[in-house]
């Protein structure tokens, strides 16, 4: 993890940077400044150009070659990331979330670097700066390349923040293509139940109806087996006919009298109509396939 670029003590300042190479494993370097003492820590950065042409020598030529070291490196570090960003670009929004997440990880790193590096730029900027004859001059060289890092790696993350976006949005599209799936499934599902409803409805209309008429003929029908047996051979013949006449004309009068009787059977055809949709609708199972699953569909979906 990087560290803390400057550290202010009693003692003394330590100023720390690291340079990254090609796999961006770190290498620490910096200047421990006390009183009347400049020690350098860690190995001691290549030489620049810049620390070159302004002639710098001693411990501000090291400085200034750090300085540019590790912006050099944390500038291939982001540019590594773009070229990853357009082999993964092509996927579009079926990015492997693996890489989206390894390629914000490898982001945040070198944003913290870059970080440190700000940092200790703006301290030379101020009193920390007078440790180091000569700086002032190539200063403002240092600064406008931070500002070009910090330029080049603020569009590397809009770049990653675009591409975690568009993922987000492929997610959001497949998640509302599954949910309508569902709905039309449940709204067909729920059709089918009210259908059904219905029909079973007709057939216990039907059932009642004949419930009815088994009502109006069951009575004169037992009427007609008591006085049938020898037990009732007493009872004079026209008795016997008054007595099924009677009892074959008061429960058809009394049933079929009745306003909601009459009702039930005037709309006896479309409840037949029903009944017999539902009936059709109801496929014969042999008892072998009853457990055999997604090979017969039980509903007729072509309704």
């Amino acid at each position: 993890m990087p560290r803390r670029a400057i550290l202010h003590g009693a003692t003394g300042t330590l100023l720390l940077l690291a340079t990254l190479d090609r796999e961006g494993r770190p290498t620490h370097h910096g200047v421990w400044l006390a009183r009347g003492v400049t020690q350098w820590v860690g190995p001691r950065p290549a030489p620049s150009l810049l620390a070159e042409s302004a002639r710098l020598d001693g411990v501000t030529a090291d400085l200034v070659n750090l300085l540019q070291g590790a912006a050099r490196s944390y500038l291939e570090g982001f540019e590594a990331l773009s070229e990853r960003l357009d082999k993964v670009e092509i996927h579009g929004d079926a990015v492997p979330l693996a890489e989206l997440t390894a390629l914000h990880r490898s982001y945040r790193a070198l944003r913290k670097y870059q970080g440190n590096l700000a940092v200790a730029v703006e301290e030379l900027d101020g009193p920390l700066g007078e440790r180091f004859p000569s700086l002032e001059g190539v200063l403002p060289r240092l600064e406008s390349e931070l500002s070009h890092l910090q330029d080049f790696s603020a569009a590397v993350g809009q770049s990653i923040r675009d591409l975690l976006a568009l993922r987000t949005a492929g997610e959001a599209n497949r998640l509302s293509v599954a949910t309508n799936e569902l709905s039309r499934v449940s709204n067909q599902i729920a059709g089918l139940a009210n259908t059904s409803n219905i029909r079973m409805l007709g057939v216990a209309y039907i059932a009642f109806v004949l419930a009815l008429v088994s009502v109006v003929v069951l009575i004169p029908n037992t009427g007609a087996t008591i006085l049938g047996m020898p037990s009732a051979a007493w009872v004079p013949g026209v008795w016997v006919d008054g007595i099924l006449i009677a009892l074959a004309i008061l429960p058809l009068a009394l049933v079929f009298s009745r306003p909601w009787v009459r009702q039930v059977l005037a709309g006896l055809g479309s409840f037949e109509a029903r009944t017999q949709e539902g009936l059709t609708d109801l496929p014969e199972v042999r008892p072998a396939d009853v457990n055999q699953r997604g090979e017969e569909r039980i509903l007729d979906r072509s309704r």
